[in-house]
């Protein structure tokens, strides 16, 4: 009986210090997935003014999908390498709970599928703000108030929790 109290005591002293670390390791996650988003935004937007590049991922130029697979392996986050394939990464998400970092995914020129990807900088509650190079400007900012992205938009992903 002794031994049954003493084990049951160990189980309940170890099952308490592992609840109070959850607690921990999930601000501490929250704080590192922010310092995550802010980097990746950053690396995104220091790439505005790079010229667009058919299937490029460097400097020299890059299209949508590969400044959005570029900038997540900065971070060592692997994605897809087409917008249409890194649409189904992640949990979709409804436009008026998008975030900083999400990726926010379109269909052009009247496509039938996903074939443009940015991803959200800044959002307001009328406006979400994102970065992505776009076959005319390269690497830009654009926003959902435009209406060319107004009448493409398909889908927010959250990568990111």
């Amino acid at each position: 009986m002794k031994r049954i109290i003493a084990l049951l005591f160990f189980i309940l002293f170890f099952a308490s210090c592992k609840s109070t670390s959850a607690v921990t390791t999930k601000k501490e996650s929250k704080r590192e997935n922010k310092y995550v988003v802010n980097h990746l935004i950053e690396t995104a937007t220091d790439n505005i003014g790079v010229r667009y590049k058919a299937g490029g991922t460097t400097k020299s130029g890059y299209d949508c999908s590969g400044l959005v697979f570029t900038t997540f392996e900065s971070e060592n986050i692997k994605l897809p390498r087409s917008s249409f394939e890194q649409a189904k990464i992640g949990v979709v998400i409804p436009m008026k709970d998008a975030q900083k970092g999400d990726l926010i995914f379109f269909k052009t020129n009247k496509s039938k599928q996903i074939n443009h990807v940015g991803l959200i900088t800044e959002v307001s509650s009328n406006e979400i703000k994102f970065v992505h190079s776009s076959t005319s400007k390269g690497v830009i900012i654009s926003s959902t108030k435009e209406p060319y992205y107004q009448n493409s938009f398909a889908q927010i992903n959250r990568i990111i929790e």
